[in-house]
């Protein structure tokens, strides 16, 4: 079973969001006749928007919980999506961290490509805003010799985030 990591930024636009899904989908597609599995960390924006794809289309879904308290990490209005995700997972790896920081964050995502055959990376392209962002995570990936899809807008540019939010 083809094992497909997904990282990628948060606070994505609507008209950015409905791409991400539809690019996944044409990238997931293929893999849903002989079955496949997905694994995120569930956080808000490119992670829940590729884990939906994932679940529609049949293929298992594994989550990643960086740390104790990462629920509460989350966005207040993204919690509601999380918690349904984290119901619909077929697996949940935690790690054993005391709370969320960027090192558990950046852990989290290097357990997800060691995991993975392939990873799809919402990215714009541009060097990570914290250590642990999604250009940190595709560099890793590159250095472990999987292959990275990159699911970005032609012409899109990046939110900035709120305080504190690596992406």
């Amino acid at each position: 079973m083809v094992v497909v990591g997904v990282t990628g930024h948060r606070g994505l636009t609507g008209d950015q969001a409905r791409y991400v899904a539809a690019q996944a989908r044409r990238l997931l597609t293929p893999l849903a006749d002989a079955g496949f599995a997905g694994i995120t960390c569930l956080a808000e924006g490119a992670d829940t928007i590729v884990a939906d794809v994932i679940l529609a289309l049949g293929g298992r879904l594994i989550s990643v919980i960086p740390a104790d308290g990462y629920r509460d990490f989350q966005p207040a209005a993204h919690r509601r999506d999380f918690d349904r995700l984290l119901r619909c997972s077929a697996e949940i790896r935690r790690q054993d961290r005391p709370t969320p920081d960027l090192a558990s964050l950046m852990a989290a995502s290097r357990m997800l490509v060691d995991a993975s055959d392939r990873l799809i990376a919402v990215w714009d392209g541009r060097p990570a805003r914290g250590y642990g962002g999604t250009a940190d995570v595709v560099d890793y990936a590159r250095r472990r010799r999987r292959a990275v899809e990159i699911i970005w807008p032609a012409g899109a540019v990046r939110r900035t985030p709120k305080p504190g939010a690596e992406d």
